[in-house]
């Protein structure tokens, strides 16, 4: 009787600690900008697309590191956070992510989002990012990965954008992106700062 007494308190602390938690969240004003690193901090599971010694975490690690860096230099607060994340609250979320398939070189860029509120930030790059990455791309949210990413749950967002920004196995795009890392996270840090209204010279690449 007493185990039984101990487990139900236990249980009921987790509870109230947790709502209290999520109240404590709901309750701090949101970070402009999350910027997250797929698979990143990952050990097993989904840790992510290779193609010989190309790994896709460490590409996805460049570009997210340096999407913060630069929305950071022109003034604007950003969070960068791994695969794993705790609640978080912010106006705009980027997930950083490179394709891989099954038929090589049958993929390529895509977006996915959570919300119809996101329809017009993924517009918007796709827009700027179709007239430089010169392969294919998908429909939004073709697959359930993208549909149903497991971050839009951790990271309240007011727009989310996760992006596909090529196929990582296909030696094709494999050659053009490596390159390109940095620029590409330029335009993504361009497309963030003109979504949240700062007037910022799109970036020379």
């Amino acid at each position: 009787m007493k185990l039984d007494k101990f487990i139900k308190q236990f249980f009921a602390i987790i509870i109230i600690g947790t709502l209290g938690y999520i109240a404590y969240i709901a309750t701090r004003p949101p970070i402009p900008v999350i910027i997250q690193a797929g698979h990143e901090g990952r050990l097993s599971g989904k840790t992510g697309a290779e193609n010989g010694d190309e790994r896709e975490v460490e590409w996805n690690i460049i570009v997210a590191d340096e999407v913060a860096k630069t929305l950071n230099s022109w003034g604007i607060e950003s969070k960068r956070v791994p695969a794993k994340v705790g609640l978080q609250r912010c106006q705009i979320a980027v997930a950083i992510h490179f394709d891989s398939a099954q038929r090589i070189c049958h993929s390529g860029a895509s977006i996915g989002y959570p919300n119809k509120e996101s329809i017009g930030f993924a517009n918007r790059w796709k827009s700027i990012y179709n007239n430089y990455f010169p392969f294919g791309w998908h429909e939004d949210n073709f697959t359930d990965n993208l549909k149903n990413y497991y971050a839009y749950s951790w990271i309240q967002a007011d727009k989310f954008l996760v992006l596909e920004l090529g196929e990582l196995t296909c030696d094709k795009q494999l050659k053009w992106l490596k390159p390109r890392l940095k620029h590409i996270a330029h335009l993504i840090a361009y497309t963030i700062a003109t979504e949240l209204g700062y007037d910022i010279k799109k970036p020379k690449l």
